[in-house]
């Protein structure tokens, strides 16, 4: 039996040996997984290659501007059509055809206009009508057509004007019919039902709602952004103060946590269930004040799909669904903390010690600053170059025939006639060169090298902020053995050692994140799908990518502390990790993991705050600087904005202590298998913190080791430190 206690089932490794010399992380070591640095190096050439190749082809202007059918922006400045901002169809009816959801381009006429027309006129009525007529009807004409020389059946037979005008209101730069509604459900447009299309045809107004429906397909979206867009203008400046007020608060809170870290956890804790108990509270209240409101009792199904979506704060039932979400996510808070009070105060522990160490290197507070602003060029190149990816098709020309042709819908040069009853018109943005045949591979490029370039940076934060804190562990006399600089010497050891380290842990991840954009991306296309065996089998399949994307990035993390400490590569870290955690699964469990649920709540009560202020602020709410809130379309967008942005900079200053924690944690487990805590073999952990931690259980195959930690004398403890 003795000899099963001295002899661990060495499944999970042998521990390590004591070593009289280690003293932190080593200095001297050498460059890690060259291979992948170089093929890191080589892709970010490549991706620099895909930018230039995509600014040089691509236009944002098209994003921007409405095409008429030449394939030219309306109202762009600098152009002859600078002054016609909006796009007129010559005949709205066509864009009821299927043609539209299959190619997004209406197979009609389309022209650059100054103003929609606002009068029902046919071509017949405006040739025999006066000058005033003719000269506003030929505004809608293509340009230089001689309208008092050619008869009518001339200019429709030539396409060079349309058969009649309706009244229309410009819609996100379109010229659209003014539709509208009277008692009864009757469809009208200018407050009429039907009306002549010019050669003896009756319109019903309700052909041409559905031609409208159907032309607004594409253009729907690009309302709520440009809209989404304005708010945006309107509340940067509010929003950027908000984002502002969150990192305060969060730095506030983090120097708290430094001196106060047993009392800050227990008013974090309280904070927390008193914020959500207040958004139980007020959703409650929303949802009564709304009874006996018209309308406020329709459901979310019957509403359907809104493009404004404050429509949905006037119906009850979004209110209880709010009330049902907050009670469900505060009962779950509670359960947990009454469950998990012991091991609370275990992890306490853990916190004031990472308190002082990031009290010993304050700078690690400031490093996420650094983590932020590569992410933000990381992002910004690839959405860049998203755009102008996206934008870098020709300009394809179709035959849109009304009679029969061969060549019907065929790309065709719009100088060259095809048939007699045929236009050559613009159709979309496309094109048969080498470039445009691999653009979606340019894209699925940019994604890759997006997720690869992402999870570099975050790796590179985690390593040198581990090879930091590990100094401050491994140091025998704090401060005095603490590296002057400790981020900038782990950030130096990072980039000229290990780049290739985190290049490779972090291809392995991005390699996951692609495959479920991709599993994502079928997911979307596959909706209208009546398969459900197809279904079933893509939802397993997101839910085991994720479940391997959360595995990797746990092992990620740990593997990139060994790598700081000890400068192997990265599989060996990782198995080194890995056995590690595994010999002492139960702290994990106990320790690690209820330290980072502690943490979570911190930035859930960071978040909290600055919501309820901003939901307050942006709403009008707040008596006091009520005048001062924009006027916004969407008044979620700013309070989305910050919150999202809250949490985002309450993660990265939590993310400090996140770190801190488990540095700690990996070495605490390394400093019970290297000492024994006698004269020769001291601990390098405070005495405090050995005697709570200690009291965890380990595996069972270790519970051997207790016996040492117990006969531990911990006068030799109190002799070190007092030296310190």
């Amino acid at each position: 039996m003795e000899l099963e206690e001295k002899n661990p089932d060495p499944k999970y490794g042998e521990s390590r040996k004591f070593d009289p010399n280690f003293k932190g992380p080593i200095h001297n070591r050498g460059c890690t997984d060259i291979l992948c640095c170089i093929l890191f190096i080589l892709a970010l050439l490549g991706y620099f290659a895909v930018g230039i190749l995509a600014w040089s082809q691509g236009d944002p202007r098209k994003v921007i501007y409405p095409t008429d059918s030449r394939g030219q922006f309306c109202g762009q400045a600098g152009t002859p059509l600078e002054k016609k901002p909006l796009l007129f169809y010559f005949n709205i009816l066509k864009c009821a055809s299927p043609l539209v959801l299959l190619e997004f381009q209406c197979p009609t006429t389309q022209l650059c206009v100054e103003s929609c027309p606002d009068r029902h006129l046919t071509l017949v009525k405006a040739k025999l009508g006066n000058k005033e007529d003719r000269e506003y009807y030929q505004k809608f004409c293509k340009e230089g057509v001689d309208f008092a020389a050619l008869s009518p059946p001339e200019l429709l037979r030539d396409g060079l004007c349309p058969a009649m005008l309706m009244p229309s209101k410009p819609f996100t730069r379109r010229c659209l019919p003014a539709l509208g509604t009277m008692k009864g459900g009757v469809v009208v447009v200018g407050n009429e039902t039907t009306f002549d299309a010019g050669q003896g045809v009756s319109i019903n107004a309700s052909e041409v709602l559905e031609a409208s429906k159907k032309s607004n397909v594409v253009v729907e979206a690009r309302q709520v952004a440009m809209r989404i867009f304005e708010d945006y203008t309107q509340s940067w400046y509010w929003i950027l103060l908000g984002l502002v007020i969150a990192m305060i608060v969060s730095l506030i809170f983090i120097v708290l946590l430094r001196f106060l870290a047993g009392v800050m956890v227990w008013v974090m804790i309280v904070l927390v269930i008193l914020v959500i108990g207040y958004g139980i509270f007020h959703c409650y209240m929303e949802y009564a004040s709304l009874k006996g409101e018209p309308g406020a009792d329709v459901t979310i199904r019957d509403l359907g799909l809104q493009t404004d979506f404050s429509v949905y704060l006037q119906i009850r039932q979004t209110w209880l669904a709010f009330m049902i979400i907050l009670a469900i996510v505060e009962v779950i808070i509670i359960l947990l903390l009454i469950f998990l009070r012991k091991r609370i105060l275990i992890a306490i522990a853990l916190i004031k010690e990472a308190s002082r160490a990031v009290g010993h290197v304050m700078s690690s507070l400031f490093y996420p600053l650094l983590t932020f602003a590569l992410l933000a060029v990381v992002i910004a190149y690839w959405a860049i170059t998203a755009v102008f990816l996206s934008t870098s098709n020709e300009q394809v020309y179709k035959v849109f025939n009304n009679s029969e042709c061969p060549f019907s819908r065929d790309t065709c040069d719009p100088q060259v006639s095809q048939c007699p009853d045929a236009e050559c018109l613009f159709a979309f943005y496309g094109g048969e060169t080498v470039y445009h045949r691999y653009l979606i591979l340019f894209q699925f490029y940019n994604v890759f090298l997006f997720f690869w370039c992402a999870n570099f940076v975050t790796a590179l934060g985690q390593v040198t902020l581990s090879g930091a804190f590990a100094s401050y562990y491994w140091a025998f006399k704090k401060p005095d053995d603490i590296p002057a600089y400790p981020i900038f010497s782990s950030l130096g050891r990072a980039l000229r050692y290990h780049a290739g380290s985190l290049a490779f842990g972090s291809l392995i991840l991005s390699l996951v994140q692609v495959i479920r954009v991709l599993l994502e991306y079928l997911d979307h296309k596959l909706k209208g799908a009546q398969n459900k065996f197809a279904k079933f089998l893509l939802s397993c399949m997101k839910c085991c990518f994720w479940c391997l994307e959360k595995c990797i990035k746990f092992l990620n993390r740990n593997a990139y502390i060994m790598i700081a400490i000890y400068g192997k590569n990265f599989c060996t870290s990782a198995r080194d990790a890995f056995f590690l955690l595994m010999r002492n699964i139960v702290r994990v469990a106990v320790l690690d993991k209820v330290t980072d649920f502690l943490l979570f709540l911190g930035k859930l009560l960071i978040v909290g705050i600055v919501g309820i202020f901003s939901f307050f602020f942006f709403s009008g709410r707040i008596k006091a600087v009520e005048e001062a809130a924009p006027s916004l379309n969407y008044y979620w967008v700013p309070i989305l904005t910050v919150v999202v942005g809250s949490y985002l900079i309450a993660h990265g200053f939590f993310s400090v202590y996140a770190m801190c924690v488990d540095t700690l944690f990996l070495c605490f487990c390394e400093d019970l298998e290297r000492n024994d805590g006698s004269s020769e073999r001291p601990y390098f952990m405070s005495p405090e913190l050995h005697e709570i931690l200690s009291k965890t259980k380990r595996a069972p195959h270790e519970a051997y080791r207790m016996k040492d930690v117990q006969l531990c004398d911990m006068d030799l403890f109190n002799v070190r430190h007092k030296t310190r």
